[in-house]
């Protein structure tokens, strides 16, 4: 199931067809569908005739997927049914695809419910391969994905692993969450596409022995909501990634880091070439002055008490501010306790050179570090303040997004 983290209310009264062919792995599109729904979206089905060998129509149906059509030719169907999706979907998926249904896609070929589905189909199609590891590597598939990704189709890479019939090798089903993932970007407007945007997220680790280090309890989730709904949105996503156990679709990049120092270097490595950066991180301000190379024993510790000397960390996010050109737009995250929550932001927003600026009372229950929800003053540069209501960390980085989409 989706996280809670990572509820899009964008989605809402969207419909998305699912075609479903003969695998073992044809079992997952229910989980597929009953996470769609989740989401508020629509979902219609067709099961080809190996599909159904491996689940029947009533099974999605009992989930709530309405219509599902079974053959070309079943009077059970309306008759117009290989036209329907063209016309009423927003999104057409293949999950699992076949070596047989992508070359039917590829070449045009419509001799059965879906592939008459998929070639009415005139927008961009998810594709979700999953055969064993020989007809995938064969030139003869390899040539047709390629076909298909040529004309703007989303062929995810299959996984790598053990496959039913006990071979070893890349032709299992993409997990479902990078399925899910990659319909909702084809759901998702392209407002930021052709921009490259660079997010930092999660905790900063500085360790003061091998085993023990200097932090704070930032998960992630709302670095990991900002990444995937820019990327959703047709972005090119990079993610300076401190410690986290979160997972991304992809397509998006991961610069995975430990200190702030590290965060530091790389993120002066890709600020230039980006249009936009989205800091996020919560960066720890100070580090350990030395670090000992064995771990710290507690009776070896004067009358029972630590000593750690600390000095400052580079401020990434001012560094950033002071070289950033005019064409590029800078986003801070301020983690606040002061009673004067948008004073502090204002000031953050001005001595940073900052674009926009969103700051959360990490206080406040239900909201901010490691839970789903979050609740956010937004100011920008024109001097706009905007307080959102409390709502999943998805929902306010979508409307981050919106902010700057209309700058």
């Amino acid at each position: 199931m989706i996280p809670g983290y990572l509820r899009f209310g964008a989605f809402q009264g969207r419909l998305v067809h699912l075609g479903v062919c003969g695998s073992v792995s044809a079992y997952k599109a229910l989980e597929l569908s009953r996470d769609l729904m989740h989401s508020g979206i629509h979902v219609s089905a067709t099961l080809t005739a190996g599909g159904q060998e491996f689940l029947t129509p009533m099974a999605f149906r009992a989930l709530g997927v309405e219509p599902v059509y079974s053959g070309l030719f079943n009077p059970e169907d309306d008759v117009y049914g290989h036209l329907l999706p063209a016309q009423n979907a927003h999104a057409m998926a293949i999950v699992p695809a076949t070596a047989n249904i992508i070359a039917k896609m590829a070449h045009g070929l419509a001799d059965d419910m879906l592939s008459c589905q998929a070639l009415a189909f005139d927008r961009p199609r998810v594709v979700a391969p999953a055969m064993n590891p020989a007809m995938w590597r064969a030139a003869a598939t390899q040539n047709n994905v390629a076909v298909l990704r040529s004309r703007g189709d989303h062929v995810l890479d299959p996984d790598s692993g053990r496959v039913a019939c006990g071979d070893e090798g890349q032709g299992r089903l993409p997990d479902p969450y990078d399925i899910l993932m990659a319909i909702f970007r084809q759901l998702s407007p392209q407002d930021l596409s052709g921009q490259k945007i660079l997010v930092t997220l999660g905790p900063t680790r500085e360790y003061y022995d091998p085993v023990r280090f200097w932090s704070n309890p930032s998960s992630g989730k709302m670095g990991a909501a900002l990444a995937i709904a820019a990327w959703l949105r047709g972005a090119e996503v990079h993610c300076v990634c401190g410690p986290n156990a979160l997972s991304f679709p992809q397509g998006i990049h991961l610069h995975p880091v430990l200190t702030s120092q590290q965060m530091f270097e790389r993120c002066l490595e890709l600020w230039p070439g980006c249009d936009t950066g989205c800091l996020c991180a919560a960066v720890a301000d100070f580090r350990p002055e030395s670090i000992r190379q064995e771990k710290l024993k507690k009776d070896s510790l004067s009358q029972g008490r630590l000593t750690v000397d600390f000095a400052a960390n580079p401020d990434i996010l001012r560094t950033m501010g002071a070289s950033k050109r005019p064409a590029q737009q800078l986003i801070g995250f301020a983690a606040e306790t002061c009673p004067d929550m948008a004073a502090a932001a204002r000031s953050k927003l001005e001595a940073k050179n900052l674009d926009l600026i969103v700051a959360n009372r990490v206080t406040n229950t239900g909201c901010g570090f490691a839970s789903d929800q979050n609740q956010v003053l937004v100011c920008d540069r024109a001097g706009t303040e905007k307080e959102l209501p409390p709502q999943s960390k998805g929902e306010v980085a979508w409307s981050v997004w919106d902010w700057i989409s209309k700058t």
